[in-house]
């Protein structure tokens, strides 16, 4: 398993709900962590079933920006 962090400049508070669905069904998920507050994202996935680039595009696709740390 591996772990990264994102930063989702354009997020706002209430999109929480919304980046947790789209990021829970990318494959291989393990866990998110989602700070609204700081616009971060924690993702932990099984590098064997995902990779950060899915991620990013499940992210990129609903409108939002992705700056990884």
């Amino acid at each position: 398993m591996i772990t990264h962090k994102l930063h989702i400049p354009n997020m706002k508070k209430n999109d929480e709900q919304m980046v947790s669905e789209v990021l829970h069904d990318v494959w291989g998920v393990r866990n998110i962590k989602i700070n609204p507050q700081t616009k971060e994202v924690v993702i932990s996935y099984d590098e064997k079933a995902g990779s950060l680039q899915d991620f990013e595009q499940a992210i990129k696709e609903i409108g939002y920006k992705v700056e990884t740390n």
